[in-house]
């Protein structure tokens, strides 16, 4: 079966910052929002089933791979991207979307119900959270202290520690760390997936991942979730280490109403190890709404 076109361009988003976008397919549009640090490529399998029957669209966040980093460093927040899912709707003639996030994807659809609940048709969470997930992240409370530290020393070499950074990305020991530590399932994702995602990391500077870091360990959802009213469905992976079941099931219980499947194995990247099953699940959420909303 031959491959479905894929069209692509940027836009000018609030601020000026270029914001590249992909799109495939034809019929109700779903806009897809990866993790921090991720890249379109994390959605590979969705992107291919889903477009099939749906404009698939997904796009890089500002300061990540082909769109622009802000001028002003400011506005590397939640609430940017935010603010940037709007314009790429005006940008593609449309007025609403399903919308998709997997992991810090998920406080980003939230700020965005937020501030812009007419543009959402439906939301759906992969392996998401509405509150800081690092208290308990890999089962210890290190991951804190180890940022603030991180952080202080990348203010006072900022060069040396980009270099560290993309050296440690590009360390075969770091593919089977992200896999042991629940960031994937070695057994399932690809290989190819996970050697793509890190080389992505490391094209990212320090300078934009620590600011959308500390804003993810600030950010508190909880009153939005509780305001949620659109069609939700939250998909949670078993085994994910990254964010812990706790965070997942707070989520569902937060939005009433609100339709949630556990993928036993699933790491915290179930769209790559559980592929079909996320497909399925999404496919079967969109046409339960397409017959209860029909036209």
């Amino acid at each position: 079966m031959a491959a479905i076109a894929k069209s692509s361009g940027t836009f000018k988003s609030f601020d000026g910052t270029e914001i590249y976008y992909e799109v495939r397919g034809e019929g109700e549009p779903i806009v897809l929002v990866y993790g921090i640090a991720c890249l379109i490529n994390h959605w590979h399998f969705q992107i291919e089933y889903l477009s099939k029957h749906y404009k698939v669209i997904a796009f890089d966040l500002r300061a990540h791979h082909k769109s622009g980093v802000p001028k002003d460093k400011s506005q590397i927040t939640i609430d940017a991207i935010a603010k940037d899912l709007p314009f790429l709707l005006r940008e593609l003639g449309l007025q609403k979307a399903h919308f998709v996030g997997h992991s810090f994807g998920a406080p980003v659809l939230l700020r965005a119900y937020e501030q812009t609940p007419e543009i959402f048709k439906s939301i759906s969470f992969v392996n998401g959270f509405a509150k800081n997930p690092i208290k308990g992240m890999f089962g210890l409370d290190v991951v804190e202290p180890l940022f603030y530290f991180l952080k202080a020393q990348y203010e006072k070499n900022p060069t040396l520690w980009d270099q560290l950074w993309r050296l440690a990305a590009d360390n075969p020991l770091t593919m089977l760390g992200t896999g042991l530590l629940g960031g994937f399932n070695l057994k399932l994702t690809q290989l190819k997936d996970i050697q793509i995602y890190l080389h992505g990391v490391g094209q990212m500077t320090l300078g934009a991942f620590i600011p959308f870091f500390e804003e993810m360990m600030k950010f508190s959802g909880e009153p939005i979730a509780a305001k949620i009213k659109i069609p939700t469905l939250i998909i949670s992976g078993e085994k994910d280490m990254v964010t812990p079941q706790k965070f997942q099931d707070e989520l569902h219980e937060l939005i009433k109403g609100s339709q949630f499947a556990r993928i036993p194995y699933g790491s915290h990247c179930t769209q790559l190890d559980f592929p079909e099953y996320v497909n399925l699940k999404l496919e079967t959420f969109f046409e339960e709404l397409a017959t209860e909303n029909p036209g």
